[in-house]
């Protein structure tokens, strides 16, 4: 068995894991990244795509904005659409300049693992078997196989990064945790599309057929999404179903309407709100959807994950200064824990405000349209769209 010793032990090597790995870099602690999957798939797979201002500027700040500005796509607006018309939100003008970028999170990944490679620090792709322990001593572990090797890390603290299915939240015990959750009736089928996207921003639309969306990933590539059932099945989806689909819902009065090309892939997300409270056991600290997930109409799930990882990194540097661990993680929770909630108000506010639900009734929906017509026609409500979407300060 392969004996190692570091300060932090990082479980995950997705974007939040690898941009945890990075901020301590830089900060001289010194981490080793696992992660099960192979690194093409952590590449490859296509996840959010929306960073908020506050991201892009800590990923400029940290060294990694070289391809994101050159790459990414500045949208400092966003259209909401009902009735047959788009109504566009200034965010920039509302929020004094702030905006979104454009730049998909398999992007980011390419970035965070070229310059992790950099740093000489370690990264185990295809790790198996991996579990944690002793996390409520002074001495927490990692364990796990590597190329037909055991490996066993001691730790100072273990970050958990490995997502919603991950085995770092399982690992604590069930009374330790309090959680909140809650599944929504409908879910998101999404396509990458060869098309020129048809806007220049982000079209959200409200539907009597269901929700969509147009967003981008190039300026070739469109991506698009459309309200389904909970249980439904992308193999229900034929190309031609799904192209009719999305010109019933997002072709406007006036003409406008999505560009159509061929359809590069399709899958269903499962729409849900949940949350971990604390966000820490002893000296195992969870960030990322492994102690939250929102619905993605907010376009928050990246943005938190980034927000988490650099008040962790601050909290391992005030650590290593003295601070007392016990204290210094209280603090990293319960901040985390509030801008989480404030990040799944505003998302369920999104989600329930644009999406149809089979069990209301007409009065459900003639209420929502007097909400969509107050935001578009409220320079109050229209901000406070803005200032949640653009996001709110890290910490």
């Amino acid at each position: 068995m392969a004996l190692m010793r570091t300060q932090v032990g990082i479980v995950g090597g997705g974007a939040s894991g690898l941009m945890l790995g990075h901020l301590l870099h830089r900060a001289g602690i010194d981490s080793v990244v696992i992660e099960t999957a192979t690194k093409d798939h952590v590449i490859e797979r296509v996840r959010a795509g929306v960073l908020e201002q506050g991201t892009v500027d800590l990923l400029c700040a940290s060294g990694l904005g070289e391809r994101l500005l050159r790459e990414g796509m500045r949208h400092e607006g966003i259209f909401i659409a009902f009735d047959g018309a788009r109504h566009r939100i200034d965010m920039a003008g509302l929020t004094g300049g702030r905006g979104i970028t454009i730049y998909g999170q398999n992007e980011v990944v390419k970035d965070l693992i070229a310059a992790r490679t950099a740093s000489g620090r370690p990264l185990f792709f295809e790790a198996a078997d991996v579990r944690v322990s002793a996390a409520d001593t002074d001495a927490p572990g990692i364990r796990f196989a590597h190329q037909g090797q055991r490996h066993d890390i001691r730790c100072d603290f273990i970050a958990g990064c490995d997502g919603f299915h991950g085995v770092c939240r399982p690992s604590i015990p069930s009374g330790a945790l309090q959680i909140f959750d809650r599944r929504y009736p409908f879910a998101w089928l999404g396509v990458l599309a060869t098309a020129p996207p048809a806007s220049d921003e982000l079209v959200y639309s409200h539907h009597a057929r269901g929700f969509a969306l147009l967003s981008m990933r190039s300026p070739q590539v469109t991506r698009l999404y459309l309200q389904c059932a909970a249980d439904e099945q992308a193999a229900n989806w034929p190309d031609d179903r799904i192209w009719d689909e999305l010109r019933a819902r997002l072709t406007m009065a006036d003409g406008w309407a999505p560009a159509e090309g061929p359809i590069l892939q399709k899958a269903v997300t499962g729409m849900r709100s949940f949350v971990v409270e604390p966000m820490h056991y002893g000296r195992l600290c969870l960030a990322g959807d492994a102690a939250h997930i929102v619905p993605p109409t907010g376009a928050k799930g990246l943005n938190l994950a980034i927000a988490d990882v650099w008040r962790l990194s601050q909290a391992f540097e005030a650590i290593v200064r003295g601070d007392t661990a016990a204290r210094v993680l209280d603090d990293y929770s319960a901040r985390g824990l509030r801008r989480t909630w404030r990040a799944q108000r505003f998302s369920w506010w999104m989600t329930t405000l644009l999406h149809r639900d089979e069990s209301e009734t007409a009065f459900d929906e003639r209420r929502r349209l007097a909400d969509l017509e107050y935001l578009v026609g409220s320079t109050a409500a229209m901000t406070s769209l803005a200032e949640n979407y653009v996001g709110l300060p890290l910490d």
